[in-house]
């Protein structure tokens, strides 16, 4: 069944330690994301739980295997999937990330970044086009985290997105954490990025914890982990972000070292705190 998650709705990803708890307990969370590429699988156990799941909750799709930043464009065979798994739970939103994963019939476990430049932008807005008329559905875009910038590059970062949206039409997932790590890293300023962005377009926020590794003793790099409480300097930038875009459904990521579902459900509720 179709529902909608919208406004200030708050999210958590729907992961296995917990699948259990919210089927029995049904805690009080809006909606759950959903990573699409778990449920792929033709019957089986696990879509019987997401059937069983969707009856009380809203779904998000959340994608890391489009690749939508391959030059030999998305694989019909990966999409038909997907629309098998779209007809079935009817979720409310879809997403996926600006990077690149295959080769061939080769893929790589990553999220690789792409140069900004008009041929990545061909490449990438074909591929984007070539999927929402597949799929008949609009796909949100999602910022990703980078660790380094390209000389090739003739966009920054927010303005290539804002391109890709004029272009194609598709909306933006923007993720707080991956803006503050990407911004740390390659030494930009985090609220220029919100700034430049087409807040319009953005229909979706993720929020997540991050690691920091030490090259020595003065330098060091934001890693996106996942797998921690969301600082504060993120908070301050959720707080910023949503002054322009206004209230959008959030979502709290925490993909590894998995809490109880009591910790995950309290960090997200501090997103009204900041609204």
């Amino acid at each position: 069944m179709h529902k909608t998650i919208n406004g200030a709705m708050t999210g958590i990803g729907l992961r296995a330690p917990h699948y259990a708890q919210i089927l029995e307990e049904k805690p009080d969370i809006d909606w759950l994301e959903v990573h699409t590429e778990n449920f792929l699988a033709e019957g089986g156990p696990l879509l019987e739980l997401l059937d069983s799941i969707s009856q009380h909750y809203p779904l998000s799709f959340h994608g890391v295997g489009l690749s939508l930043g391959s030059a030999e464009g998305v694989s019909i065979a990966h999409l038909n999937r997907i629309k098998t798994l779209i007809d079935r739970f009817q979720p409310a939103l879809l997403s996926d990330h600006l990077s690149w994963s295959t080769i061939g019939n080769t893929y790589l476990p990553d999220l690789l970044p792409i140069p900004y430049n008009e041929e990545s932008l061909t490449i990438i807005s074909n591929n984007i086009d070539r999927v929402q008329n597949y799929l008949k559905r609009t796909l949100l875009i999602e910022n990703p985290s980078s660790y380094l910038e390209y000389q090739a590059s003739s966009y920054s970062e927010p303005d290539f997105l804002a391109e890709i949206i004029k272009r194609t039409e598709a909306r933006l997932l923007l993720d707080i954490n991956n803006i503050y790590v990407s911004c740390s890293n390659n030494k930009r300023d985090p609220y220029q990025y919100i700034q430049r962005i087409p807040h319009e377009a953005v229909q979706e926020i993720h929020l997540a914890g991050h690691s920091i590794v030490y090259q020595d003793n003065t330098n060091f790099l934001r890693i996106d982990t996942h797998n921690n409480y969301v600082c504060p300097e993120v908070w301050d930038l959720y707080r910023y972000a949503i002054h322009y875009t206004g209230l959008v459904p959030t979502l709290l990521e925490w993909d590894i070292e998995i809490p109880s579902l009591d910790t995950l459900l309290n960090e997200t509720r501090k997103s009204a705190c900041y609204a």
